[in-house]
């Protein structure tokens, strides 16, 4: 019999967060390769870039995205993928080692970059 009975209590939330930061990597890594626009110099260098992309993503773009509100509205939703595209190339000008060439690569990248992400974790964390 199991000491612990709770899954939470027993680090599967620990594993499960470090198992999504290594399917960003991954799916940060496959952008850089599709995308000749996108570059990144080492693994390492995507871990940061994924583990401050999961930060900016949970903390900043829903700020952005109140602060953004009646331009959201007037695009029909559009302008997210603009927010998207200003966090992506945000955080590759903060991640030495992480480059994209500008805004327009960059909305694309973000683009690409959650496709991965969600198709990944739908075949991963099923």
């Amino acid at each position: 019999m199991r000491a612990c009975r709770c899954p939470r209590a027993c680090g599967s939330e620990a594993l499960r967060l470090v198992v999504v930061w290594l399917l960003h990597t991954l799916a940060l890594l496959a952008v850089a390769y599709l995308m000749p626009s996108v570059r990144i110099e080492s693994f390492g260098t995507a871990l940061i870039a994924a583990a401050l992309l999961g930060l900016a993503n949970t903390v900043v773009r829903p700020i952005l995205i109140i602060l953004t509100l009646p331009v959201t509205v007037l695009t029909l939703g559009l302008f997210i993928l603009v927010i998207n595209g200003v966090i992506f190339l945000a955080i590759a000008h903060l991640v030495p080692g992480f480059q994209v060439a500008g805004l327009g690569s960059a909305i694309v990248g973000a683009i690409v970059y959650s496709l991965f992400s969600w198709l990944l974790a739908a075949l991963v964390l099923r």
